[in-house]
């Protein structure tokens, strides 16, 4: 391939970018009269342990982060990369988190809603509006709009995703120096056959929900 090629090649997937980040931008665009266009979501509802937690971000006007998509989507190294960026060029940024002995205090619904209400009220800025994934947060007086799979159909909720999984990923390896065994720097907590063989043999650790893990010790 000649250097004309390459180039050529490197600019129609520069622009095939961009394009997918326009119509991921669909909400944005929906909603551009709000100065604070606010993305939330959450991570860590369905683990055996750890905390739920949830991420919110506002973005700048017209801010291009290029490959910005579901954290589920990502490798871990572009996760890790993006994290960086999201955090160098948010107009505010924060993650909460709520603990197991909490989820298992109130639920894991109304724990996420803590967490999420927890991360907007956090914020440096008070937000316009809040695209928020599948749900509406109750206790929260900024109109919100809910959006289905939003994670991976608005750049603010993506980039609110991203924040909240790598933050949790990061305690969950840190969980696991202390708590070895589970697999917790593999699993985050999540019921995968490897933990669920340790909580037969070990049991539960502080970080376990009891109300999600009784069929297994």
């Amino acid at each position: 391939m000649t250097k004309a090629e390459r180039e050529e090649k490197a600019r129609l997937k520069l622009e095939a970018e961009r394009e997918r980040l326009y119509l991921m931008s669909e909400y944005e665009r929906k909603f551009a009269d709000a100065e604070y266009i606010c993305g939330v979501d959450e991570v860590g509802r369905g683990p055996f342990a750890g905390p739920v937690m949830a991420g919110a971000v506002i973005l700048p006007k017209d801010c291009e982060i290029l490959y910005l998509n579901d954290s589920k989507k990502l490798s871990y190294k572009k996760r890790e990369a993006l994290f960086d960026e999201i955090r160098e060029k948010a107009v505010s940024y924060f993650v909460a988190r709520v603990e197991p002995s909490r989820i298992d205090e109130i639920n894991i619904l109304q724990a996420t809603y803590e967490a999420m209400r927890e991360a907007i009220n956090n914020l440096s800025v008070r937000p316009d509006i809040i695209l928020v994934d599948a749900v509406n947060i109750p206790g929260i007086d900024i109109r919100q709009e809910s959006i289905i799979k939003g994670d991976a159909k608005s750049v603010s909720i993506a980039a609110a995703s991203i924040i909240a999984k790598v933050t949790r990923d990061r305690v969950m390896e840190e969980y696991a120096k202390e708590y070895p065994g589970y697999g917790f720097e593999r699993n985050m907590g999540y019921g995968t056959a490897e933990h669920r063989a340790a909580l037969k043999e070990k049991g539960a650790t502080p970080i376990h929900r009891r109300s999600f893990i009784h069929n297994y010790i």
